[in-house]
C-alpha cells in the first residue's frame, strides 16, 4: 500500500505564479508519479527522462507535438498520465479558408512541483492467516493435467 504525506514548504502561490522547473525537481516529479500509478523507475531513470524531456523545452514551457518522434510522443503520453505534462490546442484559419490545429505540450509546473515535494511511504500489509493456506499448495496441484 502506498500513501502520500506532502511535504510541502512552498507556497500556493508560488505554485500558481512560477512557470519553470529544474532537473532535479522534475526527475523527482517524475519518480514519484509513476510510484502513485504503482509503476517504478530508478532514481537514474528518472533523471535521464527528466532530461530527455527538458532538452525538448529547454527554456520555454511549452513544444509543438509535431516535432516529436512516435518513441519521443509515447513518453509525453506518460508524462501526461502522471500529471507532469499537459495538452492544448490551437486553431487558426489558413488563408484559403481551411482550419489548421497546432497541437502543444506544455509543463505542468504546479503538478511538478506537488510531486515533487510529495514522498511516498511504502507500507506492507500483512496476509491474513486464511490466505495463507494456499502456499503450502505445491504447484503441481495448480496445473491442470
Amino acid at each position: 500500500m502506498i500513501t502520500m504525506k506532502s511535504n510541502n514548504g512552498s507556497s500556493n502561490s508560488e505554485q500558481a505564479s512560477r512557470n519553470f522547473t529544474n532537473l532535479d525537481e522534475l526527475s523527482r516529479a517524475i519518480g514519484t508519479g509513476l510510484s502513485l500509478q504503482q509503476r517504478r523507475m530508478s532514481q537514474e531513470e528518472s533523471v535521464e527522462a527528466a532530461e530527455h524531456l527538458i532538452n525538448f523545452f529547454g527554456y520555454n514551457d511549452r513544444v509543438i507535438d509535431n516535432m516529436l518522434e512516435p518513441e519521443d510522443r509515447d513518453a509525453f503520453y506518460t508524462m501526461e498520465d502522471i500529471g507532469v505534462l499537459q495538452t492544448e490546442r490551437e486553431e487558426t484559419t489558413l488563408y484559403d479558408g481551411r482550419e489548421w490545429r497546432i497541437h502543444y505540450w506544455i509543463l505542468n509546473v504546479s503538478k511538478i512541483i506537488e510531486l515533487s515535494k510529495m514522498r511516498i511511504v511504502e507500507t506492507r500489509k500483512d496476509i491474513d492467516k486464511e490466505s495463507q493456506i494456499y502456499d503450502e499448495i505445491p504447484d503441481e496441484y495448480w496445473n491442470p493435467t
